[in-house]
């Protein structure tokens, strides 16, 4: 069987992988990759996954590194959004949203952060107040990857200021359309803007809206960070990626850096994090298909993913010296070599920091003693947070 989907695979991204990645071509291809029974591979059939197992999405993730796969826009519906939907949405929530998915006809993004609350998410202000049958969402999210793009976000807000921050939080499934959401770009350091704050203005939700429990955002959140620092540190760098290890060790060559002892001995550590990596990442997924959720172990892969990332960067910098930092006009290689450079910094940062995700691994992996808390059970009113200053 394995050799038959593999086969099946290959054949089918050898004659369908497009050349580019502007939007529509990405829509095109997820929409054939999903008609091909190749996308959600271990996704519940009844809302069109295929119900394999993880060996399957292993094969598949194999064969794709091989290409440039233009899906880098459905990252966060696929890795994030969508398993927390299938975690904690009712049948209507899972029916309506998990099939467009599937298809790239519907792109999310994920509305967590603020100005007042990155890593202390739990300190975020934009609240959401009941009105009859409805919920009225005021507020502003930042950081926000893709969200000029999205459809759809899942979005936390503050439903309850009387009780301790963690428990006054609800997540929100919404429509990025609604003409009560503003979507302002924030250019990076490379230049580009991947990035948004997004801004919410009387924005009005049924009650239906909510995903999970009124309450009950904080194990949403917990859920859906879970599922995103997997999907971070599980990310495969693309082909053409100048810090994956085959093109460092081309860029070694093309600089005449390939025979120095130094150069090689870097590469080949580089080559065993990256596998090791891939290795680990593979155990996570055949673990949860076999019912045990990665839980605090995603932050393992994350921050290794993030660590990855810096070691290429130095390997990087190895090789070429002043040439990653400043570069010929004439040689594309080099610009790309430092935009790539330019944009690691984010992964330390992007789905929770280093510092956060070390915290997480010794206090619930080794068990060492948690960090001082003294507003675990303060009502969030009586708080000064983030840009709260007065109740």
């Amino acid at each position: 069987m394995s050799g038959e989907f593999r086969d099946a695979v290959r054949s089918w991204l050898a004659d369908n992988v497009p050349g580019d990645e502007e939007l529509e071509t990405a829509k095109r291809f997820q929409a054939a990759l999903c008609d091909a029974g190749l996308a959600g591979l271990t996704w519940p059939e009844e809302y069109g996954g295929r119900g394999l197992s993880a060996d399957e999405q292993q094969i598949f993730d194999q064969e794709a590194a091989r290409y440039d796969l233009p899906t880098s826009v459905f990252r966060i519906g696929m890795g994030m959004c969508g398993p927390t939907i299938l975690d904690l949405g009712t049948h209507e929530q899972k029916s309506r949203h998990i099939p467009p998915l599937l298809r790239g006809e519907e792109i999310w993004c994920q509305l967590f952060s603020e100005p007042g609350a990155g890593s202390d998410v739990a300190s975020l202000q934009t609240r959401a107040v009941r009105d009859g049958d409805e919920w009225v969402i005021n507020g502003q999210k930042v950081w926000t990857t893709v969200a000029h793009l999205a459809d759809f976000g899942a979005l936390l807000a503050r439903t309850d200021p009387d009780v301790p921050k963690h428990q006054g939080l609800t997540m929100f499934l919404i429509d990025m359309h609604d003409p009560a959401v503003t979507v302002r770009p924030l250019k990076d350091m490379t230049g580009r803007a991947p990035f948004n704050e997004v801004y919410f203005e009387n924005l009005r939700l049924p009650a239906d809206a909510v995903l999970g429990q009124v309450g009950q955002g904080w194990l949403a959140a917990v859920t859906m960070l879970g599922h995103e620092r997997v999907s971070i540190g599980g990310f495969v760098r693309k082909r053409r990626d100048p810090l994956a290890h085959a093109n460092l060790a081309e860029t070694a060559r093309r600089y005449g850096r390939d025979r120095d002892p130094v150069v090689r001995a870097e590469l080949a550590k580089l080559y065993a994090a990256e596998r090791a990596l891939a290795l680990f990442n593979t155990r996570l997924r055949q673990e949860a298909e076999a019912g045990s959720p990665p839980g605090a172990r995603g932050s393992v892969a994350k921050l290794a993913g993030a660590l990855l990332g810096q070691q290429a960067v130095g390997v990087a910098s190895t090789i070429g010296g002043p040439r990653v930092a400043a570069w010929d006009p004439d040689d594309p290689a080099g610009a790309e070599l430092a935009l790539a450079i330019n944009q690691i910094p984010s992964s330390s940062i992007a789905g929770g920091t280093d510092q956060i995700q070390r915290n997480i691994i010794g206090d619930r992996i080794l068990g060492l003693p948690r960090e001082p808390v003294v507003d675990r059970d303060v009502p969030f009113r009586d708080l000064r947070v983030g840009t709260q200053r007065t109740a």
